[in-house]
């Protein structure tokens, strides 16, 4: 039997990658093989720019004509057109060639694993868009797309809380009218799931431990960040709540603040966003906290890397902005860490940040070496790049601190690998 191609596709507000993979379904090994990975970003600021890795070959930041590129629909149909128009990529040569494409889906309510999309699937997730209205739009635009151009794939659904749902209830229960909280669903998700899934796995591999005896502190940092308390393997704490904004601050995003702030910081809160559009219902207070906020707001600029070493010449803002993200960090690191009752194998960084920024990586360990953290300055600074997982950690007294580490974390592969671990249960039906 010939191999089978998947696409795992992770739809942004204003960007759109794809991954491809193949995987042999005769084959006992649950791993997917990498083909290529392709994105379209700057759909809100145009024009929109693709890059593309595939092997050796590489393009990076290619401007695309505007015409052609200007929404999410337009850049699925160019993405797709590029990777079969590619002829050394000879295992995608026709949308026909796609058995599952797999979609980031932000916000899945109770959902605690994959599901197949069908009507009614699809019906039940844009119900759920009233709870995450800045998240799951986009999503579900680029199923309907997949389904015009790739009829015969079968849409998959992977839910960036389902690794939450092993919260202890006193962890997801918000103090609010339990009766009103259960009908509108109201309590805490958590997200990044496919991060801190990678993560658990990747880590425990690495630690040679079991993945139902891993205790960590997870720390997914990029534009947008979190935390996660994993014992035995599994979530029992996060840092984002009913929605993503909850928790640490982000490119964008306010992270946790006083209910009330917002009312005080306009009357108009509760009334929809001029950005309000079809299936995407938003409030004033959604737009702000969520896309008014964060470090653009006290620095003006999103970049972080450039926040950080701004901060290290002394531009004031920067320095702000750097201390307060590396200040809510610590509270959950110090936060897990009780929860853990000390037991605590590995202090682990992760995601764009989390990876790159080694400035940061200085600061929050500094904060909570009390708990026995400690860097190796030189890994800190040149980490092995090369590796899943790398030690950054100083190693004292033969061992028994925990580890600091860090994860480059692929939630395009773990949709992927999951496709395929539960391939036949996932498949249309012929």
């Amino acid at each position: 039997m010939s191999s089978k191609v998947i696409l795992s596709i992770n739809a942004g507000s204003s960007s759109l990658k794809v991954s491809v993979f193949s995987y042999h379904p005769s084959s006992s090994s649950s791993d997917p093989k990498p083909l290529a990975t392709i994105q379209v970003t700057g759909l809100t600021a145009p024009p929109a720019t693709l890059k593309y890795d595939r092997g050796d070959h590489h393009i990076k930041s290619q401007p695309l004509s505007e015409t052609d590129v200007h929404s999410q629909e337009t850049a699925y149909e160019y993405i797709i057109h590029h990777l079969t128009s590619d002829a050394a990529l000879p295992e995608l040569s026709h949308p026909d060639d796609i058995e599952f494409a797999c979609h980031r889906v932000v916000h899945g309510g109770d959902y605690d694993k994959p599901v197949r999309i069908d009507r009614d699937t699809f019906h039940h997730l844009e119900a759920l868009s009233d709870l995450a209205p800045l998240h799951n739009a986009g999503a579900l635009t680029i199923v309907k797309a997949v389904h015009d151009s790739c009829p015969k794939a079968s849409n998959i659904a992977f839910f960036d809380n389902a690794f939450h749902h092993t919260l202890p209830q006193a962890a997801r229960t918000y103090a609010i009218d339990q009766q009103v909280a259960k009908r509108n669903k109201l309590r805490k998700y958590g997200f990044h799931g496919l991060s801190y899934a990678f993560i658990a796995r990747s880590v425990a591999a690495h630690l040679a431990v079991p993945a139902s005896e891993l205790n960590i502190i997870a720390l997914h940092l990029g534009s947008g960040a979190s935390a996660c308390c994993i014992q035995g393997g599994a979530s029992i704490d996060t840092s984002m709540g009913l929605t993503p904004l909850d928790g640490l601050p982000g490119a964008t995003r306010s992270g946790s603040v006083d209910p009330s702030l917002i009312f005080h910081f306009t009357h108009d809160a509760g009334k929809l966003s001029p950005s309000s559009a079809k299936g995407m219902h938003i409030t004033e207070a959604e737009e702000i906290l969520n896309k008014k906020s964060g470090w653009q707001a006290l620095t003006g600029t999103t970049d972080f890397g450039a926040i950080s070493a701004k901060a290290g010449d002394g531009d004031a803002a920067c320095k702000l902005a750097f201390d307060i993200f590396v200040d809510r960090i610590a509270d959950f690191v110090a936060a897990y860490y009780v929860k853990l009752g000390g037991q605590v194998d590995a202090l682990v960084f992760a995601g764009g940040i989390g990876e790159k920024g080694a400035e940061l990586r200085r600061a929050v360990v500094g904060k909570v070496a009390c708990l026995g953290f400690a860097l190796d300055e030189g890994r800190n600074a040149e980490p092995d790049g090369e590796a899943v997982v790398a030690d950054i950690g100083r190693e004292e007294g033969g061992g028994g601190k925990p580890r600091v580490l860090i994860c480059q974390t692929d939630e395009q592969a773990e949709m992927a690998r999951e496709c395929v671990r539960d391939a036949d249960g996932l498949r249309r039906p012929a």
